[in-house]
């Protein structure tokens, strides 16, 4: 389906006749999607997507102006105040789509004038052949099934939708009504309940048919109670929803009481009196260190500030040691080779032979006095024991040091302990800050108690009414079986049963089918908008609520407050455009203010990614500060523009204008 053009005449702030081209088509063979309308806060964009509603469902039509109006008041209010009053209020919008495999093209015209008639407008449906154009009577007849077809009303909004919509969409944790219809329609839904409420209708009917007058009071008794029942489980049901989302307000409400809790010292100042006692103790334990270092100093410690002039008299009296014991030795030797040359000389050994052997003798004291007596003056003279004690005392000292080398290291260790201790004792809150930090902890605390209790009493007050319920249609089919004996009839009310069965089993399964599909679609779109791959892998859609909830590459949930303002926009746009594609539908995309609330960058991903990929066909209403000078030459550079135009708005008449052209 393609708009080709819009004309509006004297409708809303457009005096007389304005017409508007929205053909994509540049020439025979090009196009682009894009449709560009710039205009000024309320100089006549929504009006625009206004009258495109109007023009395609009429009184059905979703307006922004509309609220709880009838539909002849509404269409009196959209009449321009300055239109002559013989001149009728005029909609045309002109559009193609593929009917029995070939092109058609039709022209909706709804007209009307101040006060009208039967409080409705007159609706012309023209068939365009080339350059003629005739009023089709057949389809105006059956317009509301034909565009029903073409686009269901029930899922207009996802392709017609503004920047408050997508806003609200983003807010929210649940979809918003005018969302969630529009889900179910998509999924089929609506019409499996619709066939499930007119079976129960049969049924009814049927049971009513068959049963006698006390029967039929009995069946009336049980079917009120069934209704009055099932009516307080839709509120309840509403309630619990209320509740689910109130409790998730109030768990971050705790979370970040919580955060403050600790940031601002909350925790340590509950736990000071245990840190002070840490502190103490290590105090404690730092002074029995300093007292073991006092002792050591009292010992043979202090010799370690002379332990280089200890050693070098240890190894001067080791020296002169060894030198009196050689001296020693030496005199030993000289008496022994006295008395062996006076008994040579007695035994009658040659005198030649005695000559060689003192010759050897004096050779080897020579040697022996160069080896260990050298020429040098003994001034330590330390005897044995004094050489034993130093020896002794060098060895304490050695281990007095390495003892007083691990005392300082836990010394160190104690004081620096201590240091933390103290840093902690002193970022604690102070007691009345501290009163008010437990007082708002314990308060969200509570706040959140109370609310889980809520939710438990009214999911209880579900499953319960969900069983009487349940109780009620067993009941209620029973009585029929038992009292009504009529077979032709009882193969009715048997035969609905299973089909409700099978109805509840369809959507079911069509719902998680489709579910599936559209959260598949959802993530594709957010993570290519978002051009942010590591922050969310998969988007899921509650089966109940259709709320979203987001997870990361390992599985785990990311909480949609992680998410900035502009990624929760998109994430937004991600789900209508997940929805439009799931639809399988190939229609236009109007789109009113798209990006109010965006920054610049998330601004830059809709521009680039979203815009000339929504669809074949995108009309964009923007202002001068939403598709600037910037973002419409990168949209002009990509060749996404097939037409722009300007909503210039007469602030002193209040009327506005259709010319060509942008704001730059």
């Amino acid at each position: 389906m393609i708009f080709l053009e819009l004309i509006l005449q004297n409708f809303g702030p457009y005096f007389g006749k304005q017409l508007i081209n929205l053909d994509p088509k540049i020439d025979k063979d090009n196009s682009c999607p894009i449709i560009l309308l710039g205009g000024m806060n309320g100089g006549g964009k929504t009006t625009l997507m206004d009258a495109i509603r109007l023009a395609l469902y009429g009184p059905r039509a979703q307006c922004s102006t509309r609220g709880n109006l009838s539909y002849g008041d509404f269409l009196t209010q959209c009449v321009n105040s300055h239109a002559p009053t013989n001149e009728k209020t005029r909609i045309e919008l002109a559009f193609e789509h593929i009917e029995n495999d070939k092109p058609v093209k039709y022209r909706v015209v709804r007209t009307w004038e101040k006060n009208p008639k039967d409080g409705k407008d007159h609706l012309g449906i023209l068939d365009i052949r080339e350059n003629d154009e005739w009023l089709d009577t057949a389809l105006v007849n059956i317009w509301d099934e034909y565009i029903e077809n073409l686009l269901p009303v029930g899922i207009s909004n996802l392709f017609l939708f503004d920047g408050e919509q997508v806003k609200e969409l983003a807010e929210q944790e649940i979809p918003p009504p005018i969302v969630v219809d529009a889900i179910r329609a998509l999924l089929g839904l609506e019409l499996a309940e619709r066939l499930a409420a007119d079976i129960e209708i049969l049924t009814n009917r049927k049971r009513k048919e068959l049963a006698d007058t006390k029967d039929l009071a009995n069946l009336e008794e049980i079917e009120q109670k069934l209704k009055q029942q099932e009516e307080e489980l839709e509120a309840t049901k509403e309630v619990e929803i209320s509740l689910v989302t109130s409790l998730k307000d109030a768990e971050k409400d705790q979370e970040e009481a919580f955060d403050k809790f600790i940031s601002e010292g909350g925790k340590i100042a509950a736990e000071r009196s245990q840190l002070e006692n840490q502190r103490d103790q290590k105090k404690a334990e730092t002074e029995e260190s300093r007292q073991g270092m006092c002792e050591l100093a009292a010992d043979v410690l202090p010799l370690a500030l002379i332990e280089p002039l200890l050693t070098q008299a240890q190894t001067q009296a080791e020296k002169e040691f060894r030198i009196s014991q050689a001296q020693i030795a030496r005199n030993i030797l000289f008496e022994r080779d006295k008395r062996l040359l006076n008994w040579m000389s007695q035994v009658g050994i040659s005198e030649e032979q005695v000559d060689k052997i003192k010759t050897f003798l004096d050779q080897d004291v020579e040697t022996l006095n160069s080896s260990f007596l050298q020429p040098e003056e003994l001034w330590l003279l330390a005897d044995a024991e004094t050489l034993s004690k130093l020896g002794n005392v060098l060895y304490y000292l050695q281990n007095t040091k390495n003892l007083a080398k691990q005392q300082l290291g836990i010394l160190k260790n104690k004081e620096e302990e201590i240091i933390t201790l103290e840093r902690q004792v002193q970022t604690a809150a102070s007691p009345e800050d501290y009163k008010k930090l437990v007082q708002a902890l314990q308060k969200s605390q509570t706040h959140v108690a109370e609310l889980k209790a809520n939710w438990e009493a009214t999911r209880r007050r579900v499953i319960e009414l969900e069983d009487t319920i349940k109780k009620l249609k067993k009941d209620l089919q029973e009585y029929t079986v038992q009292t009504i004996d009529r077979k032709n009839r009882e193969h009715i009310i048997t035969a609905s049963a299973k089909v409700q069965e099978t109805l509840k089993l369809f959507r079911e399964r069509l719902t998680l089918r489709k579910l599936n599909k559209l959260e598949v679609e959802v993530t594709e779109c957010f993570r290519y908008l978002l051009h942010k791959s590591d922050l969310v892998h998969r988007v899921a859609i509650d089966t109940h609520t259709f709320s979203l909830s987001l997870y990361d590459l390992q599985g785990k949930p990311v909480p949609k407050h992680r998410l900035s303002a502009g990624e929760k926009q998109l994430l937004a746009i991600a789900f209508l455009w997940g929805l439009a594609r799931v639809s399988g539908r190939r229609l236009p995309v109007a789109i009113d203010t798209p990006l109010g609330r965006l920054d610049s960058s998330h601004r830059s991903n809709l521009v680039e990614r979203y815009f000339p990929s929504a669809s074949h066909q995108v009309i964009l209403l923007s202002t001068d500060t939403e598709i600037g000078q910037k973002e419409v030459q990168a949209l002009r550079e990509n060749e996404a523009i097939a037409r722009e135009y300007l909503l210039k708005y007469d602030s002193s008449s209040r009327q506005t204008t259709v010319q060509p052209g942008y704001f730059w």
